[in-house]
């Protein structure tokens, strides 16, 4: 399993050539750009959160529009290139598993292929994190890659993992989101995509998480 240090020095060591490769939404699929800036539009007023934001562009892109958004990002060099080339836009060093924001206070969260190298077991501890920091009716969009739950394959910078659809849609459900919908894409010679619009429930129950079996894959 990798842990988050290990990211740390993996991305960092690539962050220039991949905020050249792909730090600005031009760069992105057009179906990618209208699913993000389409589940933003729909989000209530107030804090937004780019987690894993990368080299920034996609919290540039909704900071664009409007929208009241910030980046969070586990790799340093990923924010200093996000700073340097976005200088409007507020970016800031942290991990996923710790958003150090109050709990209920964002309206939305983007958390875009920011999952791939999460290991199994810490999967639910970040959803479930992800969930805090929203407030009630706040909405979460995560992309992912498709494909056998859990199966690990070999990533240009560190080991990845696929998760399939219905493992995830029941491991926020788990967790307290209300699935709202999931978009399924294959595309010739690439890994298949997964994107979800989550929306958060009231909460659960330390006992109910206790029974939940979310972090179980689901075997088809």
């Amino acid at each position: 399993m990798t842990g988050e240090e290990d990211l740390r020095v993996a991305y960092g060591r690539r962050a220039a050539e991949y905020s050249s490769l792909l730090g600005t939404v031009t760069q992105m699929d057009t179906r990618d750009r209208e699913r993000i800036t389409a589940w933003a539009g729909e989000l209530s007023t107030g804090p937004v959160l780019d987690a894993g934001c990368g080299p920034g562009h996609w919290t540039a892109h909704l900071h664009s529009l409007g929208a009241d958004i910030s980046g969070l990002d586990l790799v340093p060099e990923f924010i200093g290139h996000a700073r340097a080339r976005f200088p409007g836009v507020p970016f800031r060093v942290g991990s996923m598993t710790a958003l150090e924001v109050p709990d209920g206070s964002l309206a939305g969260i983007l958390a875009w292929y920011s999952l791939i190298h999460t290991p199994l077991p810490v999967l639910p501890v970040l959803l479930q994190e992800l969930h805090r920091a929203l407030r009630p009716g706040g909405r979460l969009l995560i992309g992912f890659f498709g494909g056998p739950d859990a199966a690990v394959f070999a990533h240009e910078v560190s080991a990845a993992h696929s998760w399939s659809t219905a493992a995830m849609r029941q491991r926020l459900e788990g967790v307290g989101f209300t699935v709202l919908d999931a978009e399924d894409r294959e595309d010739p010679g690439r890994r298949a995509h997964v994107s979800i619009i989550a929306q958060r429930g009231p909460g659960l129950t330390a006992d109910h998480l206790a029974l939940t079996d979310q972090d179980r894959p689901v075997r088809h």
